[in-house]
């Protein structure tokens, strides 16, 4: 297994740097079951945010991109499950994705609710308002 950049995961997905994309594509077609890329959370978020941002692609996009990695034998998502589950979240409402993986994650974790000042992760996130 190898850990994989968050910048490795963008050349593969946007194909837009004409050095680093075939290197990037190389590498993760040579992934497997056996021997999987290692992705972590804070690459999950990463990835979703430079995608939005720098590359203007829309939530639903970064969604299923997400999704594709987490459904692959050539990707091991740190906790893949919660991941999973914050994208459901995320597809079904107005959540920002990081608030659906930040809930999910301390839902994961054991906690009995994720207290926060933000009313949209409050009204769409599932967590709870400071009192």
């Amino acid at each position: 297994m190898i850990g994989l950049d968050t910048n490795v995961l963008v050349r593969y997905i946007m194909q837009d740097d004409p050095k680093q994309s075939p290197k990037a594509t190389k590498l993760i077609e040579s992934l497997g079951g056996d021997n999987p890329g290692y992705i972590t959370l804070v690459s999950v978020i990463e990835l979703y945010w430079v995608l939005t941002s720098c590359y203007e692609l829309t939530g639903a996009q970064v969604g299923q991109a997400l999704e594709a990695l987490l459904r692959t034998k050539q990707f091991l998502v740190e906790r893949s499950d919660q991941v999973m589950r914050a994208l459901r979240v995320f597809g079904a409402g107005k959540a920002d994705f990081a608030d659906c993986l930040i809930e999910r994650t301390a839902s994961g974790a054991g906690c009995a609710k994720t207290l926060t000042f933000d009313v949209g992760a409050a009204k769409h996130a599932g967590m709870t308002l400071v009192p």
